[in-house]
């Protein structure tokens, strides 16, 4: 028997494959600063709980394919004091930000159809696209440029004929870079000039750094046509395992159309949502708590990584990522041995290897994402971890070649 072309070229998770070495690592008593995996250690917000208890369920039946009411409302209240002027019929909520990422694929494009990325990616926007038989055409940021927006004259050269979407993430995962307006004007005339769709992951909003905040791409009303937005509760409240998100666009029809995918999977989850209503209320106040934060934490990683021979990397502007290259030629190989080969006082670190981050071949070999999602303590032992590691793996690496 044979699996489907589609299974076989499904790309692993550079997040996840490494997970069953973690586990094994855990088996023999190794800890595991996991820094693989966006999964904050903040605690979710006390009024999601709160929520949660006060909820009067008897039977926890389906909820409305586009999201309960009362959730609906939290939303476009949230999204109308960004002054974004969302109607109900622009949005659905989603099984968190991915099944968004795939609702807005499936609905703009067919199998053989190409879609727009600049690399590093979140890996699963290229694992969605293999889902539904759609290419990612990738030009390629450089660390150097602090992961700009390629030239407007690459992101051209990319466009076929086969060419409906455009995919950002901003700010963006794995890189940190928050876009700006003079970048979001250039993907905005790219999508008017090519009649194409621009998808605009917007799940670290609040995460962001920089004296500028990340513009939204509902912001400009000469794409209201062809612009849509993907949004997640996850990382904003702590609540990754809630599975809780939204697609957004003022084109009604395309919503509309959308709809009929949320329909064949049922529901969004039920507990989600009625704790999304309470976190939506959050003030202010709240979000400002956790900016500061994850700006020390990722001051932490930064003076951390600054301290090891060898190590490149730029500051992020957002979001709670950093691409850094390490003095290694394979570093998927380096974290692997992280996991089966090396501890440092009972203790090792897991990151993501980076190629999973770029869809053009052999592309970031060398580099990892690492995820600042652990408390300041935390974070500063998973470092030293990580620096001892990188210590002991190049004489071993030297040896090993030397015997061959």
């Amino acid at each position: 028997m044979q699996f489907s072309q589609r299974a076989q070229q499904a790309p692993a998770s550079p997040i996840r494959k490494l997970a069953p070495l973690a586990e094994l690592a855990k088996q023999r008593g190794i800890h595991v600063y996991h820094l693989n995996i966006g999964q904050p250690d903040i605690p979710t917000p006390q009024v999601m709980w709160d929520a949660l208890r006060r909820a009067k369920i008897d039977v926890l039946s389906y909820s409305p394919s586009g999201g309960i009411p009362e959730f609906r409302r939290a939303l476009l209240e949230y999204y109308n004091r960004l002054d974004l002027g969302i109607e109900p019929d622009h949005l659905i909520v989603t099984t968190a930000g991915s099944e968004g990422i795939l609702f807005a694929l499936a609905t703009v494009c067919d199998p053989g159809d190409e879609v727009l990325v600049s690399e590093p990616f979140y890996a699963n926007y290229n694992g969605n696209s293999v889902l539904l038989g759609i290419r990612v055409v990738p030009v390629t940021a450089r660390p150097e440029d602090g992961y700009a927006l390629p030239p407007v004259e690459e992101l051209r050269a990319s466009i076929s004929a086969r060419t409906r979407a455009i995919i950002l993430c901003n700010p963006c995962n794995p890189t940190g870079r928050v876009y700006t307006q003079q970048e979001m004007e250039t993907l905005v005339a790219l999508a008017r000039e090519h009649d194409l769709y621009l998808i605009s992951d917007e799940v670290y909003r609040e995460f962001c750094y920089a004296e500028t905040s990340p513009r939204s791409v509902l912001s400009f009303p000469e794409i209201a046509d062809r612009a849509i937005m993907v949004d997640s509760l996850s990382k904003r409240f702590s609540v990754c395992g809630a599975r809780i998100g939204c697609l957004v666009s003022r084109n009604s029809d395309l919503v509309g159309t959308a709809m009929k995918f949320a329909q064949a999977r049922l529901s969004p989850p039920t507990l989600g949502q009625i704790m999304g209503t309470a976190a939506l209320a959050l003030p202010q106040a709240f979000y400002d708590e956790i900016i500061a934060e994850y700006r020390l934490r990722r001051d932490v990683v930064l003076e951390e990584l600054g301290r090891i021979p060898g190590v490149v990397c730029r500051q992020p502007e957002g979001a709670f990522y950093v691409m850094a290259k390490l003095p290694v030629p394979d570093a998927e190989a380096f974290v692997r041995w992280l996991l089966t080969d090396f501890q440092l006082e009972g203790r090792t670190t897991m990151v993501a290897p980076g190629d999973g981050f770029y869809a053009t071949p052999g592309a970031g070999a060398s580099e990892v994402r690492i995820a600042y999602v652990l408390c300041e303590d935390d974070l500063r032992k998973a470092m030293a971890v990580l620096a001892a590691g990188l210590r002991a793996y190049q004489p071993a690496e030297a040896a090993a070649q030397e015997s061959d």
